[in-house]
C-alpha cells in the first residue's frame, strides 16, 4: 500500500499542474480565435502584459521554495504546485491588466 501512495504523490503535483497549465492554455487559444487578446498601445506596457504568466510562475516557484524551507512539506511537491498556481495567477494578472486600459477608454 505504502509505493500505491508515493507514486500518488509523485503523479498528483503533475496532474494538478497539467490541468492548470491547460485551462490556462485553452483559455489563451480561444481569445486568439476571438481576436481579443490584450493590446497595449506602448511597447513597455505590452512587454509586461506578455510578462505576466511568466512572472507569475517564477513568484509562484519561489513562494514554493520559501514553503518548503519553512515547513516540512517536500520541494518536489512545493516547487510544481508554486509554479502551477503562479500560472494561474499570472493568468488573472494578464486577464485584469488588459481589461484594466479598455475600462478607462
Amino acid at each position: 500500500m505504502e509505493p500505491v501512495i508515493d507514486i500518488i504523490l509523485i503523479v498528483l503535483p503533475i496532474v494538478i499542474v497539467g490541468a492548470i497549465a491547460l485551462f490556462v492554455i485553452s483559455q489563451l487559444k480561444a481569445k486568439q480565435k476571438r481576436g481579443t487578446l490584450g493590446k497595449k498601445e506602448t511597447t513597455e506596457a505590452q512587454t509586461l502584459l506578455d510578462s505576466l504568466i511568466p512572472l507569475g510562475m517564477i513568484v509562484g516557484i519561489g513562494g514554493g521554495v520559501l514553503i518548503s524551507l519553512l515547513f516540512s512539506v517536500s520541494m518536489s511537491l512545493a516547487i510544481p504546485l508554486g509554479a502551477g498556481i503562479g500560472m494561474l495567477a499570472g493568468y488573472f494578472a494578464y486577464e485584469s491588466y488588459s481589461k484594466a486600459e479598455k475600462s478607462r477608454s
